[in-house]
């Protein structure tokens, strides 16, 4: 069985992943305006059966290399059109007409006819969304079991203990995840009010499987909520809220969804809503706190003005029309896309001689690909080359292997766009970028 691990509130854990993503900044490409290496922007897309001499214009955004990392991605043009609506007022009849729809598409993309089912959408990032659970469904003494895929369930264990709850960490294998038989003998050991999960970690591209979780928590601790980080995962992964009998799922605008960083985005189920309102002391936050937001967000649906914190306007208006695109078709096929993309990417990966981070195939997830770098090849030497062409990866920031790995983004419009070819193109990239870093396959 894994071991248990049992964070203690300390500073030098948050303060470590700081480090690693201050040294991934610094080690990352130059800006293209600042770079002296000439780039080869994504300003054309070209279809099955293009000529390379023939392109055409992909959209109406300046010329930039295709930003192919977990976060932010691609934004289709629409959306950042809507970024550009008239200054209007946030209690106003127009926007507030806005923000309900938005709110009720949310149901739909979270797949839960619940009534007693809750959407909030907060100005912020997705790291608001462990406040949100950590200051609301926890008490200080309360126990909550974290199980951590990498560097996105540590910080989520450390936002715990900030608000005072007892966590016990559980961490799979790096590339791995904790299995179930190991989970469900921790939960027969302690009785815990709160156990989440990261669907995908943005650090290793872990996927964690969370229906047989969820039935497994259900049948042996029905108290206890079960909490997702979909961050990476909603809208390109599936979550079925209701079908999978979860408690709580937070993410943000700026990944598979579509819209540009700034929103927090979550649901909560009715039992977990019941578990705030039967807390014995108020909230430790106030800017996170449910009680100052639900009846905002219950009004907006409603289409009834409210005000507790001015929301964005203009965020709002992007956000509307992200969820109207992805629910202008079946969400399967929406998933099933992102699989195709990932399969082929995975099966590029291989070909190349190379392997990723997550091991075995039923954890990878399909809206990100980490891969490890052959041993003679640094991140260092092959993002600016990757940039050279017109693609940006990320680097590595899991804290045991950040240096020996990159990481590949491929979601939203650079998957489901046919017209697009970024995906096309990064393989190409990545082909040629390491050929040019002297790597050979075996």
């Amino acid at each position: 069985m894994t071991p248990l691990n049992f964070p203690n509130n300390n500073p030098a854990s948050a303060s470590s992943r700081v480090g690693l993503l201050s040294r991934h900044l610094a080690a990352g490409v130059q800006h293209p305006a600042s770079s002296s290496t000439p780039i080869a922007f994504l300003s054309t897309t070209q279809s099955p059966g293009f000529s390379s001499s023939q392109p055409s214009k992909m959209s109406s955004q300046p010329e930039h290399p295709a930003l192919l990392i977990p976060g932010p991605i691609e934004f289709d043009d629409a959306v950042l059109q809507s970024m550009s609506h008239f200054s209007e007022s946030h209690v106003g009849p127009g926007f507030v007409a806005t923000f309900g729809e938005t709110l009720s598409m949310l149901r739909k993309l979270f797949q839960t006819t619940s009534p007693s089912s809750q959407p909030f959408v907060i100005s912020g990032s997705g790291t608001l969304g462990w406040d949100l659970v950590a200051a609301n469904l926890a008490e200080p003494g309360d126990n909550v079991l974290v199980l951590s895929t990498g560097y996105f369930g540590d910080g989520f264990a450390d936002c715990f203990n900030v608000y005072g709850a007892n966590v016990d960490k559980m961490a799979g294998p790096v590339g791995g995840r904790p299995q179930l038989p190991e989970i469900e003998t921790v939960l027969k050991s302690k009785k815990y009010k709160i156990i989440t999960v990261t669907h995908v970690d943005t650090s290793t591209g872990v996927l964690s499987e969370i229906q047989k979780l969820s039935e497994m928590v259900k049948s042996v601790s029905p108290d206890t909520l079960l909490i997702v980080d979909g961050v990476c995962s909603v809208a390109c992964e599936e979550i079925a809220f209701d079908a999978w009998n979860v408690d709580g799922v937070v993410t943000a605008s700026q990944k598979a969804i579509g819209c540009p960083a700034g929103l927090s985005i979550s649901m909560f189920s009715g039992k977990a809503i019941e578990a705030f309102k039967a807390r014995k002391s108020p909230p430790a936050s106030y800017f996170a706190s449910m009680k100052n937001w639900m009846p905002i967000m219950q009004n907006y649906e409603a289409k009834k003005p409210s005000y507790f914190a001015t929301p964005s306007p203009q965020l709002i208006h992007a956000l509307h029309t992200a969820l109207s695109q992805i629910l202008a078709k079946p969400l399967s096929e929406r998933f099933a896309k992102h699989k195709e993309a990932s399969d082929r990417i995975k099966k590029a990966v291989a070909d190349l001689g190379l392997k990723q981070v997550a091991g075995s195939p039923d954890d990878q997830a399909h809206g990100m690909t980490a891969i490890y770098l052959p041993e003679s090849v640094k991140a260092t030497d092959i993002l600016p080359k990757l940039a050279k062409n017109g693609i940006i990866f990320a680097g590595g920031i899991h804290k045991e292997i950040a240096p020996k790995y990159i990481r590949f983004g491929h979601m939203g419009v650079s998957v489901t766009d046919p017209a697009r070819t970024d995906i096309d193109r990064a393989i190409e990239a990545l082909k040629s970028g390491l050929a040019e870093c002297g790597y050979q396959k075996a």
